[in-house]
């Protein structure tokens, strides 16, 4: 009997603990003696150029790729789960990638931040969301009044980024923050006032 695939999206703002979990359900893939596979983008030197670190310093070892091109010429024909940090910093190849291999079989598991800086869908995380078989979706804590925060707030100078700036920009605690509804702010676009 063929076995059963999935895609998995965990996702949420920064600092919501999706390292953690990928962490958590790779190590739990290999005490069932699973093949697996972990992979992040090669421009994600944050903590360490060849490990998944949380921002609590939980490690597991990973391979870093530049593109969905070159991931697939380092995965393993027989992974039983491929582990994807990071995922919005990937090409649009990497949907079709996902697709293939869970209808091959294989549990793929994805985690990236669905929203950019400025609160817009990041990347090829939309499509990742609908077409997953489940979705995670994990919150932080607001750096600024202690609620439950699903945005990431980017700083330049202690200031609030602008709209305008680069969307990618990699950085940990010098640079974001994870911000609620309420606290969250951006330059450059008017902050709604109206309640319904």
């Amino acid at each position: 009997m063929k076995r059963l695939g999935s895609i998995t999206v965990i996702c949420g703002s920064m600092f919501a603990g999706k390292s953690e979990e990928i962490i958590r359900r790779a190590r739990r893939a290999l005490y069932a003696k699973k093949n697996v596979q972990v992979f992040k983008p090669s421009i994600d030197r944050r903590y360490d150029e060849s490990m998944v670190v949380s921002h609590m310093g939980q490690k597991h070892e990973a391979v870093p790729v530049l593109d969905t091109a070159e991931l697939k010429t380092k995965l393993d024909p027989k992974v039983d789960v491929l582990v994807i940090e990071e995922v919005q910093f990937f090409d649009e190849k990497i949907v079709d990638l996902a697709m293939k291999l869970a209808d091959k079989g294989v549990e793929v598991i994805l985690a990236g931040l669905d929203q950019d800086f400025r609160r817009e869908p990041f990347g090829q995380m939309p499509t990742l969301l609908a077409l997953a078989d489940e979705v995670v979706k994990l919150r932080a804590i607001c750096l600024k009044c202690g609620a439950t925060a699903s945005h990431t707030y980017r700083m330049i100078n202690g200031k609030p980024a602008h709209r305008d700036d680069p969307i990618i920009l990699i950085g940990a605690t010098e640079s974001y923050e994870a911000r609620c509804r309420n606290c969250f702010e951006l330059r450059g676009t008017k902050r709604s006032t109206s309640r319904g």
